[in-house]
C-alpha cells in the first residue's frame, strides 16, 4: 500500500461477516498519540479482549509505519540520523526536500507542529512524517 492518495471512507470498510475498518499505519500512529488510544489501552487493559487485540494491532501498525522514513516499506531514502527523534528546521527541510523557510512558514501557519526551544524549533520525526504525508496527498 505505497500509494499516498487519501482513500474515501467507504473504501476502508470491508468484511462479509460484519463491517471491519482498514486503517493505515500512519492513521494508527496518529490515533494512538493524539486521540489518546494508547493511554486508553493502558487504563482499560483486560476489560474487553477484542478491544485489547484491536489496540495492540494499532500499535503494531503504528510501529511498523514509524520504522520507515516515508511511511512505506519501499522507502526511497534511508532515515536521517536515527539517534535523535528531533530535527532542526534545516534537517526537516532537507528530509522532505523543501527550503528551511518553507518549514518555518508551515510552523507559523500551524500546518507543522514543532517545539520551541529557545530561539529555535525542534520537529519530531513523527510530526514531519505526518506533514509530508498531508503534503503528498494534495498533489
Amino acid at each position: 500500500m505505497g500509494d499516498s492518495r487519501v482513500r474515501n471512507a467507504i473504501e476502508l470498510v470491508v468484511g462479509s461477516g460484519g463491517p471491519e475498518v482498514i486503517i493505515s499505519g500512519r492513521a494508527a500512529a496518529f490515533l494512538l498519540r493524539y486521540a489518546g488510544l494508547n493511554q486508553y489501552h493502558v487504563d482499560h487493559r483486560g476489560e474487553d479482549p477484542e478491544i485489547d487485540q484491536t489496540l495492540v494491532a494499532l500499535k503494531v501498525a503504528a510501529l511498523a509505519w514509524r520504522g520507515t522514513a516515508t511511511g512505506t516499506r519501499e522507502a526511497a531514502r534511508p532515515e536521517l540520523d536515527a539517534r535523535s527523534q528531533w530535527l532542526s528546521t534545516s534537517q526537516a527541510a532537507a528530509a522532505i526536500q523543501v527550503t528551511d523557510r518553507a518549514i518555518r512558514k508551515a510552523i507559523r501557519e500551524r500546518r507543522l507542529d514543532a517545539e520551541r526551544v529557545g530561539r529555535t524549533y525542534r520537529i519530531s520525526r513523527e510530526q514531519l512524517a505526518h506533514y509530508r504525508e498531508r503534503r503528498g496527498s494534495r498533489a
